[in-house]
């Protein structure tokens, strides 16, 4: 095994325990039952997975001989080679564009907004992501 290729199945490794923290606890009950605490430890967790998410995608690019370098280009070049579909691109832009807004959580009604958009938008976004790099992964060997 290629240094290129150990190198995202350990990053795919580590966005998929990361993903398991996130959907535990979005999972385990509805937000507002959460404290305060509890919600900044859920965008934390989103955070950290989105992080891996679209750097997983990066070094699965560099395995297949693309080298992007930025969250941008790298969600450009997953649509165009098919990875990902329009729609799923336009909500990684998006959440790019977002970003800002989730560190806000000192803000209550910008912590609730960020929060519903991590459960609704980005959390649905980042398992439709984890089924393809499984696929990937299996086909991979």
């Amino acid at each position: 095994m290629g240094d290129a290729q150990r190198r995202w199945r350990q990053r795919y490794s580590n966005f998929e325990r990361a993903l398991a923290l996130l959907s535990e606890a979005l999972e385990a009950k509805p937000l507002e039952a959460y404290s305060r605490l509890e919600q900044e430890g859920i965008v934390q967790r989103f955070e950290y997975s989105f992080e891996l998410a679209w750097k997983t995608l990066k070094d699965l690019l560099y395995f297949e001989g693309y080298d992007e370098k930025t969250p941008r280009s790298v969600i450009r070049r997953a649509f165009a080679v098919g990875w990902i579909s329009e729609e799923d691109a336009a909500c990684w832009l998006d959440s790019f564009d977002k970003r800002n807004l989730l560190s806000h959580t000192y803000n209550e009604q910008m912590a609730q907004e960020a929060l519903t958009l991590i459960r609704d938008r980005y959390y649905p976004l980042l398992q439709r992501l984890q089924t393809f790099l499984r696929t990937k992964m299996a086909d991979d060997g």
